[in-house]
Parts: structure tokens; sequence; C-alpha cells
């Protein structure tokens, strides 16, 4: 874990910023982003960027790039999403530099507007006759004086805020984070009303926030900071923050006391009474003690910035009320004086059934209205901007009456995102986890700028000429640097003489290449350009990619010889009285109850369930290939059997 350092001078705002409707230029937008929040200031940096004159609306300026939940960004799956950005893989993140450091780079995006404002309602062009319930979206209608804004393209990006509500014990209260008010609910009224698009509820939640000193840090386990943090863009070399600026994060655990808080409080608890459905893998802390009796939870305590007095403890979200939230921390040793600086809090929203929606993330009824983030039954910073991303690009390329454009699952983890949503749909706020990528270890952090810049920068236009540049470059010397490899090959009694201690198997190859000794564990290329420095010198700045190269070609030829097994093999019958929840074979829980539930018939449908992996899909394959070869076997022991008792026997 690490805190990059994210903005070093802040600079002033290059283009308009509007504080009230009547300041908005009297002109027709290309595209209108409702949201200034993860996904919402993705979409309008992105619609500028292809070229859309943009108009961004948000209830406070001042809040644009707020994490309102944990300060961090990436992980597992979530990093994929974020490199697939530009961003990388896990960090902690300093809050305030973090929203400084957003508000800097929006405000200085050509072709952007932002309006302080809240939305009122959609513009909708009379339905066409010939395409009955197909609507085009026209602008929107502001609650300030119902001051209608026209344009091509609309983007809704309300996040929670969408008929949002607050729980704090046994209060309610409207909002979409606190000290926010929700969205205006003409929007979710129109939505639902005007054009018949399926909603539901759904529900997220917080933990309070604890002052530092109040903390007794020594009784949590320590986690320093990275020696040598990875920055996030492929473009930066290093990162700002100094290696003595770096804060670290602590480690603790829940005890019986917390479990005993929680079921005291469970009759003060209306959120964790509600039936709506919270995310799965984040889940509040009622819930997990509901759901795991009797058992000790991670606690992280995480630095909400290098000059912050507040710590975040992940994995103690919770809508208790307030004086059991304060009972509740202090049952945990290193927080038994901590003292809360804001409670926490459960939020419930309305979100759109994602299924209505094309692979461009545009409602499919309605042209010109795209939707991305939380409103399409999602969780998580990282999975609201790539949707951001995607939908921005595609309102600016429909505004400037271009076609739209899609990312298949095999491209990027955005495409294995998106494609889920609109196939699938979702049951409980989704999130991105690597097991849902079928091609994963192709679609790694450390080559998605190989993989993306050039039709960022060819087809889609929404990245830099210096970026796509070095990603040229780079894809070029990786190139260059791989044939070197391959083409230096001697046998294996030759590099042992060459490589000294390195022991090289006979068994893997008669010659192998230079490229075959970099998977070796202990062989780095900087000691393949020593042996071999008139050839492989030269690409000594891509020693860890091509170390990473080496090790997952493999991984990836095998993966894909796998994968095109699957699908030969997909009308594979599955056993119908099958215990899905006994089977020997590494199933998640949540894909066991989808199993259970649905009893698909072949292997073909049970690629198709809501919730199912392709990692599981795999592990199924693999448990029905080996069952039916041992029902094979045992069928044909028995035909031996029964010929051999008709014989006589012995």
């Amino acid at each position: 874990m690490l805190l990059r350092k994210l903005l070093l001078k802040p600079s002033l705002p290059q283009f308009p910023i509007c504080r009230t409707a009547c300041d908005i230029p009297l002109k027709k937008y290309d595209v209108i982003v409702v949201g200034g929040g993860h996904a919402g200031t993705e979409a309008a940096a992105a619609a500028a960027r292809v070229g859309a004159e943009t108009l961004l609306i948000t209830q406070k300026i001042q809040t644009i790039g707020t994490l309102s939940c944990n300060p961090s960004l990436g992980g597992v799956g979530k990093g994929q999403l974020e490199r697939s950005s530009c961003l990388g893989p896990p960090a902690q993140l300093d809050r305030e530099r973090y929203r400084q450091f957003i508000q800097t780079e929006l405000l200085a995006t050509p072709r952007l507007t932002v309006l302080e404002g809240s939305v009122e309602d959609l513009l909708l062009s009379d339905p066409n006759p010939d395409q009955p319930g197909q609507h085009r979206v026209t602008g929107i209608r502001l609650v300030d004086g119902g001051q209608p804004v026209s344009s091509n393209s609309v983007v809704l990006t309300t996040g929670t805020f969408l008929s949002g509500s607050l729980f704090m014990g046994q209060t309610t209260s409207p909002g979409g984070r606190i000290g926010d008010p929700p969205s205006c609910p003409g929007l979710s009224h129109s939505l639902r009303e005007k054009l018949g698009l399926r909603t539901g509820r759904l529900r997220t939640g917080t933990p309070p926030r604890i002052v530092k000193k109040t903390v007794e840090l020594s009784l949590a386990q320590i986690h320093p900071p990275d020696k040598q943090p990875t920055p996030f863009s492929y473009l930066n070399k290093k990162t700002h923050c100094k290696p003595e600026e770096q804060l670290p994060c602590y480690l603790t655990h829940t005890t019986p006391g917390v479990e005993r808080v929680v079921m005291e409080g469970l009759r003060l608890n209306s959120h964790i009474q509600q039936d709506t459905k919270g995310p799965r893998y984040c889940p509040s802390i009622e819930s997990r003690v509901l759901r795991f009796p009797g058992r000790s939870h991670q606690v992280w305590l995480e630095p909400e910035g290098l000059t912050s007095d507040l710590l975040y403890p992940q994995g103690l979200s919770m809508t208790l009320p307030p004086e059991l939230q304060l009972r509740l921390l202090r049952e945990i040793p290193a927080l038994q004086r901590a003292e809360i600086q804001t409670p926490g809090y459960g939020v419930q929203y309305d979100f759109v059934c994602p299924t209505q929606l094309s692979p461009s993330l545009q409602v499919k009824r309605v042209q010109g209205l795209f939707l991305a983030g939380q409103i399409n039954g999602t969780t998580g910073y990282e999975e609201a901007a790539a949707q951001g991303l995607w939908a921005g690009v595609n309102a600016g390329r429909t505004a400037l009456s271009l076609p739209a454009l899609s990312l298949s699952r095999t491209q990027s983890y955005i495409g294995v995102l998106i494609d889920d949503l609109v196939c699938r749909g979702v049951t409980e706020p989704y999130r991105m986890f690597t097991s849902r990528a079928e091609f994963r270890t192709a679609l790694r952090p450390d080559n998605a700028d190989l993989r993306l810049s050039p039709r960022g920068f060819e087809e889609i236009g929404c990245v830099s000429a210096h970026r796509y540049e070095e990603a040229v470059r780079v894809r070029d010397s990786l190139r260059d640097a791989l044939s070197a490899l391959r083409s230096i090959s001697m046998s294996s009694t030759r590099w042992r003489e060459k490589m000294g201690d390195v022991n090289v198997s006979e068994s893997r190859s008669t010659m192998p290449s230079a490229l075959d000794l970099l998977q070796y564990n202990g062989v780095t290329f900087e000691m393949l350009a020593s042996a071999f420095p008139e050839c492989l010198s030269m690409y000594l700045e891509f020693s860890q990619r091509l170390k990473i190269e080496a090790i997952y070609l493999p991984h990836c030829e095998r993966q894909k010889r796998e994968m095109e097994r699957m699908r030969e093999e997909e009308s594979l019958s599955l056993p119908l009285d099958v215990d899905y929840f006994s089977l020997p074979i590494s199933l998640s829980q949540e894909v066991r109850e989808v199993l259970d539930h649905a009893r698909p018939h072949t292997l073909g449908a049970a690629t198709r369930l809501p919730g199912m992996t392709p990692a599981a899909i795999v592990h199924l394959l693999n448990y029905v290939r080996k069952s039916g070869q041992e029902r094979h076997e045992e069928r044909s022991q028995r035909i031996e059997m029964t010929a051999f008792e008709k014989e006589g026997g012995l």
C-alpha cells in the first residue's frame, strides 16, 4: 500500500464555471453530463476530448472528485479497470489532494463547461411513429426556474443520488451523501414513467471516520508503504511523493464484543432490516456478523491523507445509531479509546436495470441517452469511472454523428464489465474481479497501454498524441526485444555454462531460447543482457515488462486452448441431481448458490447464468469431463463383471 502525491501546484480553472442557471452560455451543447462523481468526471472529460462541446452539471462544484467512501483506488480486478483508463494497481490516496487534482485537470479541459445545479427532468422528442416507444433525448430541464438546456446527448451519472435516502439507526433522511441532497425525484419519475425503464433499489454504506490521535496504533499490525511505488500512468517514471512522506496502513481485527454490539443494535438499525440488496463483496459489519457468526473480521486502518488527522476503518461500514457505533469501535483493542469525527451511515438509491442498455451504454429505447456508474447497478470508484469513460466517448461520438463503439471482452476489463452488465444484468451491486475475464492472463495492467492506446488515438480520438507515440515506441521495442530473445537459442548444456548457477532443465526443450530462460525463477533480463550485450542491452528499460511477458506466455497460450475447448464442449450435460455445495472443486459460494438455484441442463446454459464466472465454468467443465470418465470406467467394470459372472466366475 502506498500514498501518492497527486497534485503539486493547483492551477486556476481555464474554462467557464457557471454558479447559476443564468450564467449558462446560450447555445446548444453536444453533450450534457449529469453528476460530478467518478463516472461523471470521466464522462465529461472523455466527451470533450473526442471533440464534443460538453456541459457538466453537478450539485456542488467543490465536491467534484470527492472520494465518498474509502481513500484508495485499485486492487484485484479494479486495478485492471484503472489501468485500462491509464491508471494502475492499488494505491492509498490523499483525499484533499485527489479532489484538487481531479478538479484542476477537469477545469483545464478544453470544450468543457461546468454548471452548479440540479436536473429536474429530461427533454425528449416526440416518439417516432415508425418506431413505437422510441424517443430521442434533446436536453435537460433544470430545477432552478425550470430552464431548459439543449443537447444532442445526455449522460446520467447520478451515483447514489438518484432518489437517495440516508440511514443511521432508525433515522432516515433524503440524500445521496452526507451533507448533500438527492437528485430531483422528477428524474427517477421520467426514467420509469416516461421512458418505461425497469428500475430497482440498491444499498451501500460507509464506516465512521476515526480521530487518528485517539487510536492505539501500537496494538495494530503495521503495513508499510511500497519502497518503490509504481506510478499510475505509463507516462510517469516515478511518483512525486517522497519516501519519507508516505504513510503506512494498519491491520486489526474484530472481537466477540463487536458481534455482541451488532446483535444488540439490530432492532435499532432500520437499514440492515431492509430487503434491499447491498454489496456482497464490501458488506457492512452488521451483514458480516449475521452471515458469519463467531468469525473475526479484518479491519484496515487507512490514513485519509498526508496531513489529515483521520483514519478510515476499512471493513467497518455500519448504520447503527452513533452511540452504538462508538461502543462497537471500542470493543477492538486498538480502538478502545477511539473518538468518532463522522458516524457511518447507509444509502439506498435507485438504479436502472442495465440489460436495457446497448454495449455503448446508450439506453436502447432512447437515442442519445447514456447511463454510467452506480445508476447501472455497479459499486466502486473504478467500475464507475470505467463506465463513465466509455459512455462519454460514445455520447460525444453520437452527438457528432459518428457511430457508437463497443469493446470486446477479449480487449479489456472495461469490455468485460460492460458486457456483463448489458447481457447478464445485476441482482446485487456489481463488482469487478479478475475471475470475470476469460482472457485475464492477457488483459494485464502492465500491457493495457499496448492494447488500448493505439485504438484510443487512431479510432476513438480520446488519447493524446504524446501518449500514443510513447505506446507505439514501447510496443515496437518490446516486439523487437522478444524477437531478439527468441533468436538466441542453444543446448541446455551450453546455457548452464553461460548462465552459471541457473539449473536449466533438459526436459523443457532441446534448444531453449533466451525467452525460455527468462521464464525461470531467478533469471532476470539484466542477466541475459549481460551475457548477450550486443543483442539485448538496448532493451534494459523494459526488463520488468519482458520478464512479465515471458512468465505469462505459456499461460496465455494454454488459456486460449482451454477456452476453445470450452466452446466446443459447452453442450455437455450437467447432472440435474448434483449437490453443488459439496462439489470438490474451486467454486465460490456465490457461484454454488447460482447453480443450485438455476439447475442448468448444459454447460452452455451455465455460462449464461448471472453471476457465473469464466473460471467457474472451466472448473465445472473439468469436473464434468472427469466425472464422465469415471462413470464410463465404472460402467465398463460393471459390464466386465457381469460377463465374468455369466461365464461362471471362480
